[in-house]
């Protein structure tokens, strides 16, 4: 009874688990390089929900300030803040984008956008 020893064989090769790790580390790195840039986009977030209230523009800019301050935001400065009014309500947007190194001539590309009423 000889049995045949490619016949019950499965599962994935050395090569084969190489490779998956190279590709699961790159998207590591990436994912490792892109979370501060989404941690930073809710700071803003906070920072200009905060602010919106604050009064006119200049006391909103103000508020903003205060909190970039504070909490080092260094992607929107207030200066960057759009403020327009939409009848009684204060409306803040701003918008900005974040690249990521990849390697050679490739960039992740990250846009950030966002509008408080």
């Amino acid at each position: 009874m000889k049995r045949s020893s490619r016949a019950g064989q499965t599962g994935i090769s050395f090569f084969g688990l190489v490779f998956v790790m190279a590709v699961l580390a790159a998207g590591g790195v990436l994912v490792a390089q892109a979370i501060p840039t989404m941690i930073e986009y809710q700071a803003i977030v906070k920072a200009v929900n905060r602010a919106k209230d604050a009064g006119g523009p200049v006391e909103i800019r103000n508020a903003y300030q205060r909190s970039v301050d504070v909490d080092d935001i260094k992607s929107v400065a207030s200066k960057d803040l759009e403020i327009t009014k939409e009848g009684d309500r204060n409306v803040v947007k701003f918008a900005y984008d974040k690249e990521i190194h990849m390697f050679g001539p490739a960039y992740l590309l990250l846009k950030y956008a966002y509008q408080a009423k």
